[in-house]
């Protein structure tokens, strides 16, 4: 049974990806996640939203991870770490969340909402990496210790689900943002990088630095890419749907194009 404190989590998960949508806000369904203009809208210049950090995220799965067989890493929703967050004992969330077994790594977007009851809440983003093989949680943050206290947290919560004591680190030379709202596209710049051109690179025993020290981040140009990814995939899913109906059936449909 659901306690009241976890209902309350997963309503705010439902938040902005229920059924309840207006179809004329809707934009694009992609797999699990379904964007609407809202969110689009803060592509451009503002606060990211669960749905478009949520996007990426299934974006970097569908589109990359799932070429790489062999791997064991996993990309938790924004939705799971705030769970993760507010839950007393996180081992009463094992049922809701991924199966870690055999996980070598779990990236988790950290939010500051520290609020369960409002949805999309919070001011600021960051990038916790927990390397579950090496039992180290390292923490990435556009603000210099902005989210310290609930990435340490979510640490020693996920410790405590998977029995067993995990190293936080607070890594100091994060890229760092110059726009107050940029917090959200350095997660999701970070989260490629550290999957693409880290995780997914190195061989078996290969020793990888996880240090971004260095490593610089246009957000302008970051936020347009992005638009510009899933307004792709908004074409191809209009396309597919285009093809799909009949003659008699075309018309202007109410519904989002759709990938999946």
């Amino acid at each position: 049974m659901l306690d009241g404190g976890l209902g309350k989590l997963q309503k705010r998960m439902r938040g902005r990806f229920g059924d309840s949508l207006n179809p004329d806000d809707a934009f694009l369904s992609y797999y699990d996640v379904r964007l609407t203009r809202e969110d689009m809208q803060t592509l451009k210049n503002d606060w990211l939203t669960d749905n478009i950090i949520s996007f990426w995220e299934e974006y970097l799965e569908h589109e990359y991870l799932t070429r790489y067989k062999s791997s064991n890493i996993v990309l938790l929703r924004p939705s799971m770490s705030f769970m993760i967050l507010q839950t007393p004992d996180p081992r009463t969330l094992r049922e809701a969340l991924p199966d870690f077994t055999k996980a070598t790594h779990v990236f988790l977007p950290i939010n500051d909402c520290r609020n369960v009851t409002q949805a999309e809440g919070g001011t600021h983003w960051s990038l916790l990496l927990i390397s579950i093989v090496d039992r180290i949680a390292f923490h990435y943050d556009s603000l210099y210790q902005g989210n310290i206290w609930e990435a340490d947290t979510v640490t020693r919560k996920f410790g405590a689900l998977l029995n067993m004591p995990i190293r936080f680190m607070h890594l100091n030379d994060s890229p760092q943002q110059d726009g107050g709202s940029d917090c959200g596209v350095f997660v999701c710049m970070n989260m490629r990088h550290l999957l693409l051109k880290r995780l997914l690179m190195a061989s078996a025993h290969e020793k990888v630095s996880m240090s971004l020290g260095g490593r610089t981040i246009d957000a302008s140009a970051s936020r347009k890419e992005m638009a510009k990814v899933i307004e792709g995939f908004r074409k191809e899913g209009e396309r597919r749907r285009s093809a799909s109906l009949s003659p008699m059936g075309k018309g202007k449909s109410r519904s989002p194009p759709r990938i999946e």
